[in-house]
């Protein structure tokens, strides 16, 4: 592939030249004398190469041959500011505008690459600009979230895209030639227009936010029983469950007779006492609640008969045997008295 030259008038931020680069090859074009002939109030001699690349080179470098090629539809304000009515005609009166986009030829070449190039003109550029700046970023960075670097990440998305149409250089056929007129001025044919317009938009790039950071989530690695690690961790939830809780003794009642009271005294004790008037006390509550399922359903409150008291065999061998020994009244004393009436 050939290589691509331009002019030094073709680069970034660079004036526009005083004469367009015009390179014609050794057969001038049919197409390209009558498009001369046609534009040229004045008849000049159109017989050989040199005429017709004086003649080109002319008519393009005049301060009026100036280009439209392409107009776009532009909001004025952002969005937040734009007029809102139920006819969407009145909303494209007061909300939009057409801007033209002008350019001018700064070299064309009919011998390697047969092609024509466009730079904008400085009014065009500038109109790009202001509206990229007040309205485009305004609504660009109005539809992201917020980050610490948005303002700067906006800022440089500014300045890209200043550098980006200053450097806009619009390529096509040498064919676009015929759509010239008078005074050098033109405009773009068979749908070139929406080419440039294609690329022009292309230019206003999305503001990106950063993506979301990924935190690491460090998880330990598991325990196991078989490690040292594990066993010991296996040790010390056993030991927090076998262990119970610290419990006053002032609120342990005791389930039993106190073990250390004399014999005397258990003896007396149960003697002066009838059958029916003996009572073991019940055990005493436990401080660790079992488990159980009331709060989840109802049921009946549990009734408890009261279990008949006897003596302990160990308090009965102490006392002396006989038959004087009564219970509540009844002894084995009178036991002929109630054999004989049975």
């Amino acid at each position: 592939m050939p290589p691509q030259l331009l002019p030094a008038s073709a680069a970034a931020f660079a004036p526009r030249a005083a004469s367009v680069n015009v390179v014609l090859s050794s057969k001038v074009e049919p197409w390209l004398t009558q498009t001369l002939k046609r534009i040229n109030r004045i008849k000049r001699p159109l017989n050989s190469v040199p005429q017709h690349q004086r003649c080109l080179t002319e008519t393009l470098s005049s301060s009026t041959a100036i280009w439209t090629i392409s107009s776009l539809m532009l909001p004025k304000a952002p969005e937040t500011e734009l007029r809102k009515d139920s006819n969407p005609l009145v909303e494209a009166l007061f909300n939009y505008q057409l801007i033209h986009v002008e350019a001018y030829i700064v070299h064309v070449d009919m011998v390697l690459r047969n092609e024509v190039a466009f730079k904008l003109t400085p009014d065009s550029i500038e109109s790009l600009i202001d509206y990229h700046k007040e309205i485009y970023c305004v609504d660009t960075a109005a539809s992201t979230y917020s980050w610490s670097e948005k303002e700067m990440q906006v800022k440089k998305l500014h300045e890209e895209f200043v550098q980006a149409i200053n450097k806009f250089v619009y390529r096509t056929h040498v064919s676009a030639l015929e759509g010239l007129e008078e005074d050098g001025a033109g405009e773009l044919l068979c749908g070139k227009s929406d080419e440039v317009k294609t690329n022009i938009m292309g230019l206003f790039l999305p503001l990106l936010p950063p993506p979301p950071r990924v935190v690491d989530v460090v998880r330990p690695p598991p325990l196991l029983p078989s490690s040292p690690a594990g066993a010991n961790w296996w040790s010390q939830s056993n030991l927090s469950v076998s262990v119970p809780a610290p419990v006053e003794s002032w609120r342990v009642i005791p389930s039993s007779p106190s073990t250390t009271s004399s014999s005397s005294d258990s003896q007396s004790l149960w003697a002066s006492m009838g059958l029916n008037e003996i009572q073991l006390p019940s055990p005493a509550p436990s401080y660790s609640q079992p488990y159980s399922s009331a709060g989840y359903f109802y049921s009946s409150p549990q009734v408890s008969a009261p279990i008949p008291s006897l003596p302990l065999p160990s308090m009965l061998a102490q006392q002396p045997c006989g038959v004087g020994i009564g219970y509540g009244g009844f002894g084995w004393d009178r036991y002929q008295e109630y054999a004989t009436t049975m």
